[in-house]
């Protein structure tokens, strides 16, 4: 009896499906993007749906059949699912491996269907799996984030339009922040005294190390105002798959950048910086009349790094990225640490703080 029942009950179902008016069925496919050429994965759907065997747990697995190993590439090949060789699906398996990555691989199991992110519950896993970031159904090679829902506006849920919206979603405002990690909205925003431009122009209008095609406001043809998270972090492997999946360099950066204490200056050790910013203009004190003296260490030769005192992505409270590393500067014994300029252009000002085991009680430069 029971039988007949479930086999009633999807007879129904079925032909509800079948006999829908047309209207009720979205004229649009479910599965666009990458995914629909057919070219490429001539079973469409089957290449990741094979059987009743249902991707539920988000694990990364299925993706990696054609987005690892030239092996598992070359299996998908050898029973249709996959034609051509296609340039884009490089091994992503192996940048995930790297040291600095993010979790795809470590952490299993803790992805939830239908989850909210930023995530509320303080005591959940961090986790990242390739739908957290991509929709596998939608995503495209120019548009890597199609799909993915973003921002609330009114009572609508509105897609992803800015890279840095869906980093926001587990480095922003989520309840399960790592211990020492910062809210990186609250970092970037256009508010700020001072914050790379993510979200939007910087809020000086010029700044004299850059390099061109960077500029602090897009006057002429050409100029580049406006960065995104991918011009710091990512794969440091140029010619390897892009996006932030793995990098041999702490911070998941795309080049050097080193941010302990006490190291020489070099091309390499700042080769981040040294992208956007002449590194001529820093150690020529172009911006501030003691760089050379800080970054290199003067005749010591063993100076301090530029993340001693400055955030890379913004700060709330002083102008030029100022915000002191505490491992390093510390306030004054009677409780002091400031930072002040006489004007948001001027390369004059003073510091109150201690470094180095040196108080700087008032410092003008």
């Amino acid at each position: 009896m029971i039988r007949k029942l479930n086999l009633s009950l999807l007879f129904l179902c079925v032909s509800i499906f079948i006999w829908a008016p047309t209207d009720a069925i979205s004229s649009e496919s479910l599965l666009q993007g990458a995914h629909a050429v057919s070219s490429v994965m001539p079973k469409s759907c089957r290449a990741c749906h094979r059987g009743m065997r249902m991707t539920v747990t988000g694990e990364e697995a299925i993706c990696l059949s054609c987005h690892g190993t030239d092996s598992s590439r070359s299996q998908m090949r050898s029973r249709g699912f996959l034609v051509g060789q296609t340039a884009e699906l490089a091994d992503i398996s192996a940048v995930l491996a790297k040291p600095y990555n993010h979790p795809v691989l470590t952490v299993a199991n803790v992805h939830r269907q239908m989850e909210k992110l930023p995530e509320e519950n303080v005591s959940a896993a961090r986790h990242a799996e390739c739908v957290d970031c991509h929709d596998p159904h939608q995503v495209a090679v120019d548009a890597p984030f199609r799909g993915i829902p973003g921002r609330r506006i009114v009572n609508t849920i509105v897609e992803i339009e800015h890279e840095y919206e869906l980093c926001y979603k587990c480095h922003a405002d989520s309840a399960n922040l790592p211990g020492g990690s910062t809210n990186k909205r609250t970092e970037f925003k256009t508010s700020n005294r001072s914050y790379h431009p993510v979200e939007g122009e910087g809020a000086n209008s010029y700044v004299i190390s850059l390099k061109a095609p960077y500029a602090a406001r897009a006057d002429h043809p050409g100029d580049v105002s406006i960065i995104s998270c991918r011009d710091c972090h990512g794969n440091d492997d140029p010619s390897g798959p892009r996006g932030p999946h793995g990098s041999n360099y702490e911070g998941l950066l795309i080049d050097a950048y080193e941010m302990r204490d006490g190291n020489s200056e070099s091309q390499y050790a700042y080769a981040l910086c040294y992208r956007c910013h002449e590194r001529n203009s820093i150690l020529g004190d172009e911006s501030f009349p003691k760089h050379s003296l800080h970054v290199t260490g003067g005749p010591s030769g063993v100076g301090t790094s530029c993340f001693t005192c400055h955030d890379a992505h913004g700060s709330p409270r002083y102008q030029a990225l100022i915000r002191f590393n505490d491992q390093v500067v510390r306030p004054t014994v009677t409780g002091k640490l400031e930072y002040k300029t006489v004007s948001a252009s001027s390369r004059s000002g003073s510091c109150t703080l201690l470094c180095h085991g040196v108080e700087h009680l008032d410092r003008s430069y």
